[in-house]
């Protein structure tokens, strides 16, 4: 089903159908599901100099060819498993987008164990809560903050590659630590 024209949504939004059903769904939810929150830090590490509409495009793709991004099973990619997903035209075969996925899903076992959930440790960088703000255009809106930066050190620290401020940021929105829906958004309402 189509997304419906007559609500007034993010800018970014309008550029498709696909972005705007993202955008109406899921971007700025409040996630808490560690399999997700898994999968959008390997899309949001993919995304790097790529448009999100591209990398949306591949999802499905990138849930086949990452086991359902179970990070178990991701850790444990062999190198002929790296040669499949190399080869892999339904993802962006670039090998150390790839090898971040599985770096990062090794960290994600450890950050598990640590702290008991990938949801526990990420959501203590906005104290819990979303961070709701509330931005007249998308123009406004940063592309880091100090959360973001607070987030990427200590993932880089961690060994987590892929995980600049910027891109920080943008998978704290995917995910809904923070609420950056611009004020004449329908979904920033409520």
């Amino acid at each position: 089903m189509e997304p419906s024209t007559d609500r007034p949504r993010c800018a970014w939004a309008n550029r498709s159908p696909l972005l705007a059903r993202y955008h109406d769904t899921e971007w700025g939810v409040p996630l808490h599901d560690d399999r997700r929150l898994f999968e959008h830090l390997v899309l949001a590490g993919a995304q790097a100099g790529l448009s999100w509409e591209t990398v949306l495009k591949k999802r499905e793709n990138y849930r086949r060819a990452f086991h359902g991004f179970d990070p178990r099973r991701v850790a444990r990619t062999t190198p002929r498993d790296m040669r499949r997903l190399l080869a892999d035209p339904g993802i962006i075969r670039n090998r150390l987008k790839i090898q971040s996925a599985i770096t990062n899903a090794r960290q994600v076992l450890d950050i598990q164990r640590e702290h008991g959930s990938l949801d526990h440790y990420l959501w203590r960088f906005t104290g819990g809560q979303p961070i709701r703000n509330r931005y007249p255009a998308c123009a406004d809106i940063p592309s880091r903050t100090p959360a973001s930066d607070r987030m990427s050190r200590d993932l880089r620290r961690r060994g987590f590659t892929f995980v600049g401020p910027t891109i920080c940021y943008a998978y704290m929105q995917a995910t809904g630590m923070v609420n950056d829906h611009t004020l004449d958004c329908f979904k920033s309402r409520g």
